[in-house]
């Protein structure tokens, strides 16, 4: 079965955001690398103002998924929207999973559903995170 692991771009703070996940997931990075890290064919010039960026980064949340992500910046024709048309969702296993978890990412961030009892008869909580991700933490009840 194919796998889906999230992968976020950032326009330049991408180190910065990962550092908090790291944080909040309380694991450690698997690969990080800058942009003057990648090997040179000759044919084309990192600009020095993206040497430092990064290039790509991977974060494991658990044994099956690894948040990833990168810097992408206008010299390579990129911007990173956060426009609000994709949500990560954390299925946390417990309800003190998902508070702690929870009490991490929220750290200022905009919350926009606090995390409680739904209609539906689990937990949810939904919020932008201090980068513009949007986040959604849920669990059963």
């Amino acid at each position: 079965m194919a796998s889906i692991n999230p992968y976020l771009n950032f326009n330049g703070t991408c180190l910065e955001a990962f550092e908090f996940y790291k944080s909040v997931f309380g694991t450690e990075f698997s690969y990080v690398a800058r942009f003057k890290d990648m090997p040179s064919d000759g044919s084309y010039q990192i600009p020095e103002e993206t040497r430092e960026l990064i290039m790509h980064i991977a974060l494991p949340i658990s044994a099956d998924i690894v948040l990833m992500g990168s810097d992408v910046h206008e010299s390579f024709g990129q911007k990173a929207n956060f426009d609000g048309n994709v949500e990560i969702m954390i299925n946390a296993e417990t309800l003190s999973e998902a508070r702690d978890i929870w009490a991490r990412l929220s750290a200022n961030a905009k919350i926009t559903m606090p995390l409680e009892l739904a209609f539906w008869g689990e937990y949810m909580g939904a919020l932008t995170d201090q980068y513009g991700v949007r986040w959604m933490v849920s669990c059963p009840a």
